[in-house]
């Protein structure tokens, strides 16, 4: 047995996490099962969802918690992770902080497999990008972009024309990327076709330079250059 494991055997709390992010009040730190019902819950998630104890969240999903669209939205992801196995890395997406008033927020979920490999749940966190009342635009501009991009990732996708199409020069953009993602806009959008790309290899059996194309490659060569120097495999490998 290795350190890691013959530690965690020494645990008497498994979830020994959920402490130390009940006094983190910018952020929401969760654990669900694989059905996308809460298993853990801080105490910031908690007052989100307008309730006064854990356990009025353990046990139900976001539909159960948020209004129709959000709570739906919610439960989508996390069940679309479940199936596809594909964690989702600092995704840019707006939250309800209160009854009344919603926020920015970076959030992230993983995959929890047990022994054998199967996916059996999900932990995940969301961090504020600011605070309530906080002037937003630069994060509304953003996820705008973000948006565009995911959705036009076969197409170019040129920074300069990004910031133009809302109202923001180059510097704010690239500011403001770097703030939120700690990388620039070009190394942003590098970021979202090789994560498409994954995902497409992960979860479908198109051919390779279907992907390259989808993702914006005009040839397989070039495509496959940048997704071993992003992966440290082939997409080939990758895919297994």
């Amino acid at each position: 047995m290795d350190l890691r494991s013959a530690f965690a055997a020494r645990l008497t709390d498994p979830f020994l996490s959920e402490s130390l992010f009940d006094h983190l009040s910018d952020i929401v730190y969760f654990v669900k099962d694989d059905a996308g019902r809460y298993v853990v819950v801080n105490e910031t998630l908690v007052k989100r969802c307008g309730k006064k104890k854990k356990s009025e969240l353990i046990g139900k999903n976001a539909s159960d918690l948020f209004d129709d669209a959000t709570g739906a939205r919610f439960l989508e992801q996390d069940l679309a992770l479940i199936r596809s196995r594909a964690p989702l890395v600092n995704e840019l997406e707006r939250h309800p902080y209160t009854a009344h008033s919603s926020g920015w927020c970076l959030t992230t979920k993983l995959p929890l497999s047990d022994p054998q490999g199967n996916v059996i749940g999900l932990v995940g966190m969301s961090r504020d990008l600011q605070s309530p009342g906080d002037d937003a635009s630069d994060l509304n501009r953003l996820a705008q972009l973000i948006e565009h991009a995911k959705t036009h990732l076969d197409q170019p996708l040129r920074v300069n024309a990004f910031a133009k199409q809302v109202g923001m020069s180059n510097y704010q953009l690239d500011r403001r990327c770097r703030e939120v993602y700690g990388v620039s806009p070009s190394q942003l959008i590098l970021q979202l076709r090789m994560g498409a790309a994954a995902t497409k290899l992960r979860q479908t059996r198109d051919p390779i330079l279907s992907i390259a194309l989808d993702v914006g490659y005009s040839d397989q060569s070039a495509f496959t250059r940048q997704f071993r120097r992003t992966f440290g495999v082939s997409p080939g490998k990758y895919r297994g």
